[in-house]
């Protein structure tokens, strides 16, 4: 009970911290990641790892992720997404592969001077190319965007993640195998990209079903939570007895979940049970920010050396422009082409997540390399998550997809 005291207090301090973040127009994600980063085990310790650590303290972050995960899910309808799928592929494989390879060759240049074997640059660029969706999520939410570059990266969160798994599990088996670690099973990379999103399609069609033919609202709407715990339920079942490593994304399965119910459904049912659902959407953002940002040590950034700056950098630079390139190949607005990059900066639950089992993998044959992994993203994930919230608002801001934004561009055309 006192750990749920404790709990339910930092969530009060959160809304608090948040709401006077955004009173100086800086999003309230903002305030929230700092929370936890105040209150989790680095600083006050009031969130501490006794609670981190606990099985229902985890089970519920993993139905929330499951439940943020439903925002993307919902935009993945079929109609929707018919005429700029190709685009947003495109866009996602362009800023994910070329942010991969561009981390992995400017550490692989600084990692020869070095002399620091080649093979963890490539790990470094495979941690670099996920993006963590949550905090553009709640941007999008908290300031209620709207335009090109809002309709590009939502669908493009649930792809970046597919193709973030695969590209990071392959180079990490790859080289576990040269090493002769034997830690990771090859059919890792196909267990953690096709599980969730069978485990969510299989419950969401179900889900979609019944509630096709349930015409009252309530009935639909608690419907749709039993669907979502049940997803998440299978999806923790599998973590801890299927999976060598608790891997598995459930903002993905959330995300499959809702997809599947969605193009099952009438677009007026679905607006309907989004809107109820609202209220729950918000403390699931909330609540997921700060599991984001308790484990962040802010003593990290006084320590950040070279390699930290270089990975920041370099992370930045392949998210950009690869979204640059791919926009501009596709052909998508102006200002999906200069300002999409931006709101793909946020990285740090992802980054950690692929840190610890990279670290696992090479913690045996080659621990020397596990310190320069662990020194540089830890660094990197406090430093980078506090710049790109920023940054990624500003990305909606330049694009004029701020609510404000686009009612005044409305009376300007009257006018």
């Amino acid at each position: 009970m006192s750990y749920v005291l404790r709990f339910l207090t930092v969530i009060v301090f959160a809304k608090l911290i948040g709401k006077l973040v955004s009173k100086i127009r800086l999003p309230s994600i903002l305030g929230w990641l700092i929370t936890g980063m105040i209150f989790g085990p680095h600083a006050l310790d009031l969130l501490n790892e006794s609670i981190l650590n606990t099985t229902w303290y985890q089970s519920m972050v993993h139905i929330l992720e499951c439940a943020v995960g439903l925002m993307i899910g919902t935009e993945l309808v079929w109609k929707k997404i018919k005429k700029s799928g190709k685009a947003i592929v495109l866009t996602t494989f362009t800023q994910s592969i070329g942010t991969f390879l561009f981390v992995s060759l400017i550490f692989g240049a600084v990692f020869y001077f070095s002399d620091i074997p080649l093979y963890l640059s490539f790990i470094f660029g495979g941690i670099a190319l996920a993006t963590a969706p949550a905090p553009a999520l709640s941007i999008v939410r908290e300031f209620k965007t709207k335009g090109p570059v809002t309709s590009t990266l939502i669908p493009m969160a649930a792809l970046d993640d597919i193709i973030g798994c695969i590209v990071f599990f392959t180079t990490i088996a790859v080289i576990a195998g040269n090493l002769s670690a034997g830690k990771l099973p090859s059919y890792m990379v196909a267990l953690v990209v096709i599980l969730p999103l069978v485990i969510g399609l299989a419950v969401g069609l179900n889900t979609g079903f019944l509630i096709k033919r349930e015409n009252n609202p309530y009935k639909s709407f608690i419907l749709m939570l039993l669907g979502i715990l049940a997803a998440s339920a299978l999806g923790v079942i599998v973590n801890r007895r299927v999976l060598p490593e608790p891997v598995l994304n459930f903002m993905l399965i959330g995300m499959a979940f809702s997809a599947a119910f969605s193009n099952i459904i009438q677009e007026e049912k679905l607006e309907k049970l989004m809107k109820m659902f609202n209220p729950l959407l918000s403390l699931s953002m909330v609540v997921v920010i700060l599991n984001l940002g308790a484990p962040l040590d802010y003593h990290l950034m006084l320590g950040a050396g070279a390699f930290t700056a270089i990975y920041i950098a370099s992370r930045a630079a392949g998210k950009y422009f690869g979204a640059y390139f791919g926009a501009a190949i596709t052909k998508s607005p102006k200002t999906v082409k200069r300002y999409l990059g931006f709101t793909l900066l946020p990285h740090s639950g992802v980054s950690l997540v692929f840190t610890g089992i990279a670290v696992s993998v090479l913690n045996g044959p080659a621990p020397e390399c596990t310190k320069i992994i662990q020194g540089t993203i830890a660094a990197a994930a406090v430093i980078n998550e506090i710049i790109a919230v920023i940054m990624a608002k500003k990305g909606f801001e330049w694009a004029g997809e701020f609510k404000k934004d686009l009612e005044n561009k409305k009376i300007l055309t009257k006018l």
